[in-house]
């Protein structure tokens, strides 16, 4: 029965492609925002683009750090300069992922590699407030404002589990709020939850419903600030209409909150997901969905459609074989259901060095359309803490983007991916070595750059204009030469494409005779040229060994 599913859906799109002329290129915007096809940017806000110099040292954070170990300079400015000027719609991407941007630890850490300041994000002092090494509030609603108006998704990342490491200018949190030991062991479910992630990084009391007071450093902060009543006026709003216990989680979900309903982001990407108790992240989804709900209501020229609050979550090595199920080893615990949308997939890069494409994508179609159907996978290929990513010395970009753009999920390009930046840095320790500062010099001046940043763009806008591409089923025409088609409906929405790899350089048929029928006129992405359908075959001629055929 399963055999008959995709030649049942195939039947359906021939009897509509064979009814249906080329159809205006103005209908390409109408293309639909899918998340499960999303063509995601993760960038780190520091390492990305310095839009305004002015603000590169704040909180006397002057100590010289390991390298590429303190702040670089990054911000949300150098990122809306990047959206305006369409680096990212060049690219076709329409999401974009920042790490944390809220306000660090002022002071920084010594563990061996030299000071570390919290340049990265994940070292929270105030969720209230924007690191102003990042920028202000009104350079995020800035860069949410411009992103939009190029359809481009903007989301945050949300840290619930753990405050920043204590140093001289960050005192511990009170003991109602953390715990500063034992340190996990990640053996089974409990000592992966109610434990310290790492030594010196307090772990917040997810677990505990005690009514709390807040921290005496922010309270003395926010009343520095003079806004300490205005704060307080929230929360116990926010409290009396959930009638939630003022426990720490969830004066941290009222503070992720606000960036929804003030900023109207998109979504979050949720950090250390497995560390916290299961139940804590389907209580966050409750929350984002109300901010989200009423961002919309109080702002209705800015709805960009009828897509819900997106939350794909980190719950390290999960992978797509785990299906809904992650195993801690005494316990398995579905994060999808009721709570998060996506995971991120951390099987991708080994897939795709072991076994045929053809297995690649038959596999993760099969089982995003079965198994996690309604949900999604985050795929990527490299990114800021995965120390053994599929190329760290950049010899197989092409191959790379290939692999990433056209393996059905949500792909993830991780800042550099489509410029070959280099992940192996003389002198940086440990996960430093990753997140070097982008190379606009080598996009601006190198040939060999530019062309592998083409190859990027030509496959991320035909990913973007298709959501077949990462939400589709995936089926085989022909292995030699390997060629394949995705379809994907929803409503009276269809899309159709068909994809050749590894085809000899010139004049190369493929069969179509399956998909489109005699005399509908293609056109092919990658070369920018037309072609008509002819004796079942589509026959193009070009210097390229990739075939990207769309029916416009």
């Amino acid at each position: 029965m399963k055999q008959l599913v995709p030649l049942l859906i195939l039947t359906l799109f021939l009897l509509n492609c064979k009814e249906n002329k080329a159809k205006p290129i103005e209908e390409k915007a109408k293309t639909p925002f899918v998340w499960e096809a999303a063509n995601m940017y993760f960038l780190l806000t520091d390492r990305f683009n310095n839009g305004d110099v002015s603000n590169d040292i704040n909180f006397d954070r002057t100590l010289k750090t390991g390298k590429l170990r303190g702040f670089e300079g990054g911000d949300l400015k150098g990122i809306t300069q990047k959206i305006e000027a369409g680096y990212f719609t060049d690219l076709g991407i329409n999401a974009i992922w920042m790490t944390p941007i809220v306000e660090q630890i002022h002071g920084g850490t010594n563990e061996g590699t030299g000071v570390t300041y919290g340049f990265h994000g994940y070292w929270a002092s105030d969720w209230t407030a924007i690191d102003p090494n990042y920028g202000t509030k009104e350079d995020l609603k800035t860069l949410v404002d411009a992103a939009h108006k190029k359809g481009i998704r903007i989301l945050l990342d949300a840290v619930i589990n753990h405050t920043g490491p204590v140093t001289k200018k960050d005192p511990v949190w009170s003991e109602d709020w953390v715990r500063t030991g034992p340190q996990c062991n990640y053996s089974n479910y409990e000592n992966t939850v109610t434990c310290t992630l790492v030594e010196n990084l307090p772990d917040i009391k997810t677990e505990s419903n005690e009514d709390v007071e807040l921290p005496p450093q922010l309270v003395k902060k926010w009343k520095a600030e003079g806004r300490y009543e205005q704060e307080l006026a929230e929360l116990d709003a926010f409290f009396e209409r959930t009638g939630y216990p003022r426990a720490p989680r969830f004066y941290i979900m009222k503070w992720l909150a606000d960036y929804i309903t003030e900023f109207g982001i998109d979504g979050y990407r949720v950090d250390t997901v497995k560390h916290t108790e299961a139940y804590v992240w389907k209580e966050f989804k409750i929350v984002c969905d109300y901010a989200f709900t009423e961002f919309k209501k109080n702002n209705p020229n800015k709805i960009l459609d009828n897509n819900n609050f997106y939350l794909v979550g980190e719950v390290y090595n999960y992978s797509i074989s785990h299906g809904k199920a992650f195993d801690f080893g005494d316990k398995q615990v579905n994060y999808f259901d009721n709570a998060f949308q996506s995971l991120i997939n951390f099987e991708l890069k080994w897939n795709v060095g072991q076994k045929p494409i053809e297995a690649v994508f038959k596999r993760h179609s099969h089982i995003l359309n079965s198994d996690l159907k309604g949900y999604g996978i985050l795929n990527y290929l490299s990114s800021h803490d995965d120390g053994k990513p599929f190329d760290a010395a950049r010899k197989k970009p092409f191959e790379t983007a290939t692999k990433l753009l056209l393996t059905p999920g949500t792909s993830q390009v991780y800042y550099g991916d489509e410029s070959a930046r280099s992940l192996i840095i003389e002198g940086a320790v440990g996960d430093a070595t990753l997140r070097s500062n982008m190379n606009w010099d080598a996009i601006q001046n190198d040939e060999k750059t530019q062309a592998i940043l083409k190859h990027w763009q030509k496959l991320g806008q035909f990913r973007a204009t298709h959501p077949a591409v990462g939400a589709g089923i995936h089926q085989m025409i022909t292995q030699e030469p390997y060629v394949f088609y995705r379809s994907y409906s929803n409503g009276n929405y269809k899309d159709l494409v068909v994809i050749g790899l590894g085809l000899p350089k010139g004049e190369k048929q493929l069969d179509v005779s399956r998909i489109f029928a005699d005399g509908i006129e293609l056109h092919d992405a990658y070369s920018n040229k037309m072609v008509v359908v002819k004796n079942r075959m589509a026959i193009i001629d070009s210097e390229y060994n990739m075939v990207l055929l769309e029916n416009l």
